[in-house]
């Protein structure tokens, strides 16, 4: 009997061992422990040798190293590593990282001062260093490394932080004159508002702040101010704040001056400046004035819309946002109400959709602006009770109302709302609605740390709907990010195994991708031949080879030679020369030249045919002839040679004709 028809023993072991015996055992032999690092470490040169410059897997190992206690070791990998790409701020972070983990402070200072001399663009080195420094109470070093940063006149932030680390040494003279510094390095309305609101809020220095307003106007051109329109909000707003109300009246005045405000401009900023005027007018001017005006005439506008069309939904959002804007919310819930009433003409989805914010913007009013959660969540409720769900539904409505219960500290409730969203979504068939609601359920437990219940949650999905590749590929991944590898691998198993997919390559593309995470090379190999036992798809060949690339490339040779045989024999030409090709690029990088000119030798000749496609119509077509393909001795490539010897025939005899005329 072939040993290829012997079936292997798959059944566990009858003796489990786990890791931690493994490594207990480990730790009592000494000379196997260091077998073991020596195995490992070479491990790793051989993948450092053949992948010099990938990150990652000098990371690793030096990770390793560091878990040893080996300092100098990982410590050495990362200056190799280094040596390799030194333009890495990434990599320069975690050797300072491992550093300061392992509490050598010098050399993590050491480390940290070569990578802001060699890269000081990079934002955020500096903040580690700056970081480090007043983490450990070395003021003095932590200022000294800020002053050399700001040489570099780094981004706003870099200021900002600084000056904040002034305030928090106690030195607010310091800070000033950081934020002065800013500001004549960056002399914008940007740099100057930072200034005021930093004067205002950190140094509580109001008069400070108000010279900061004064200095921006006077010192930038007029067209910078007329192109931010909000250094006049702040500085009016600040003003106000202080109570010198007929101080932001006077520069509200200047701004309309000098901007033409009105209602109507198309400038985003120059209308929210506008608004804060007409906002401030209300608050500290006449009652008889602008707030009367504007309020009764958009009053009767909305009005008129609603009365010429009830279902105009967006003057009700429009009427409510005015009313609100005045706190007026005994009206606000009143037009809400009457929009309410306004139901849509039929029971399609297309004639609900704007119609449903209604409720939406009714219930978040009820939460943000009258503080009222609970009503807000009776508001969600009867939306539910409204919505014709044999028909359609909204799965926001279902999400929105389960996460205000839980604003209202109503957990229970909320399962309770998701659980029945889910069992009236599943008896619709409503799939698309019912994956956000599930979607949404799990984003909640898992928040919560509720394994269990998402393990519930998606085997509840997986009965309504196993053909779903991405859900079995996300509870899969769900197990392997919680580290149970077993629980994925059995999951991915389950999933191959069904009989009917929508996706079924990117099931098996993950379970291929997981267990080469998880380092099972073995499992990766026999998961490539039951996948080639089910389909000999080119794509899958190739992925198998460089599979084998990666780990010995006679190996990945010997896949590209099954595959190019297996697609020979289904006669399948344009596969061929894919898998050719894959080939020929795998010995241009691996291979040497005589591997190379074999690969090639094998390349196709293309040729153009004829083919009749109707009744005396023919169409031009292109065919691949393979040179191992002549050997074959195929009928159509016999009569291609056929032809060919006529016509030399044919040009030989009409030589000779012309001769004998001569």
């Amino acid at each position: 009997m072939s040993r290829q028809g012997a079936v292997k023993n798959r059944a566990p072991a009858p003796i489990q061992i786990s890791a931690e015996q493994i490594l207990r055992e480990a730790a009592e032999d000494i000379e196997e422990y260091q077998a073991y690092l020596v195995g490992r470490r070479k491990n790793y040169e051989d993948n450092i040798r053949y992948r010099r410059d990938h990150i990652g897997t000098w990371v690793k190992y030096a990770k390793f190293e560091e878990q040893n206690k080996e300092f100098e070791r990982a410590r050495s990998i990362y200056e190799r590593c280094l040596e390799v790409t030194h333009r890495s701020g990434e990599l320069w972070l975690r050797y300072a990282e491992f550093e300061m983990r392992s509490e050598f402070l010098n050399h993590a200072r050491n480390v940290l001062d070569r990578a802001v001399a060699i890269l000081p663009r990079i934002d955020f080195l500096w903040y580690k260093y700056v970081y480090m420094e007043e983490l450990t109470g070395n003021v003095s070093h932590c200022r000294a490394v800020f002053e050399r940063w700001m040489l570099w006149i780094p981004d706003d932030n870099a200021w900002l932080s600084f000056a904040r680390f002034e305030m928090r040494c106690g030195e607010p003279n310091r800070a000033q004159g950081v934020m002065s510094r800013y500001v004549e390095t960056y002399p914008s309305a940007k740099s100057f508002l930072k200034y005021a609101k930093f004067s205002e809020y950190e140094l509580k220095d109001y008069d400070l702040a108000r010279k900061v307003f004064e200095e921006t106007l006077k010192n930038l051109d007029e067209d910078e101010i007329i192109e931010n329109p909000k250094v006049f909000q702040n500085f009016a707003n600040f003003e106000e704040r202080r109570g010198e109300h007929e101080r932001a009246r006077l520069i509200y005045l200047h701004a309309v001056k000098m901007l033409n405000l009105d209602g109507e401009s198309t400038n985003k900023l120059r209308r929210d400046l506008y608004s804060s005027y007409m906002r401030f007018e209300k608050k500290h001017g006449d009652k008889k004035g602008i707030e009367n005006l504007v309020k009764l005439q958009k009053t009767r506008e909305y009005e008129q819309r609603i009365q010429k069309d009830s279902l105009d939904y967006d003057a009700y959002f429009d009427y409510a946002k005015l009313l609100v804007d005045d706190d007026n919310f005994a009206q606000v819930r009143d037009i809400y109400e009457r929009g309410l009433g306004a139901l849509p003409p039929g029971n399609e989805k297309k004639y609900w959709k704007r119609y449903i914010y209604l409720w939406i913007n009714y219930a978040l009013f009820e939460e943000i602006n009258c503080g009222d959660v609970s009503r807000a969540c009776e508001v969600y409720l009867a939306c539910l009770d409204l919505i014709p769900h044999n028909l359609f539904t909204f799965s926001k409505i279902w999400i929105y109302c389960a996460k205000a219960h839980i604003r209202a500290n109503k957990l229970a409730e909320c399962r309770k709302i998701l659980g029945k969203g889910i069992g009236i979504l599943s008896k619709s068939k409503l799939i698309a609605e019912l994956k956000k609601v599930i979607e949404a359920y799990l984003a909640i437990e898992l928040a919560l740390g509720e394994v269990e219940r998402c393990r519930q949650i998606h085997l509840k999905y997986l009965e309504l709907v196993p053909q779903n590749s991405q859900e079995w590929t996300t509870f899969a991944q769900l197990e392997s990010n919680l580290g149970e590898s077993e629980r994925a691998r059995a999951i991915f198993e389950l999933a191959i195994n069904q009989e009917e997919l929508d996706m079924p390559e990117a099931v098996w593309k993950s379970y291929i991708d997981f267990e080469i995470n998880e380092g099972e090379f073995d499992r990766v190999r026999s998961l490539y031949q039951r996948l080639l036992e089910k389909t000999s798809h080119v794509k899958v060949w190739i992925s198998f080879a460089q599979f084998e690339a990666l780990q010995d490339v006679d190996t990945s040779r010997k896949v590209f030679q099954q595959g190019y045989d297996a697609l020979k024999q289904e006669a399948l030409k344009e596969e061929r020369v894919l898998l050719l090709d894959a080939w020929r690029v795998l010995e241009k990088r691996e291979g040497t030249s005589t591997s190379v000119g074999k690969v090639e030798s094998m390349m196709p000749r293309r040729v153009k045919r004829r083919r009749m496609v109707g009744d005396q119509e023919w169409e031009e077509y292109f065919d691949y002839h393979f040179p191992d393909d002549k050997e074959d001795g195929t009928g159509s490539l016999r009569i291609l040679e056929m032809a060919a010897k006529w016509k030399q025939q044919q040009q030989d005899e009409d030589s000779d004709s012309s001769s004998d005329g001569e």
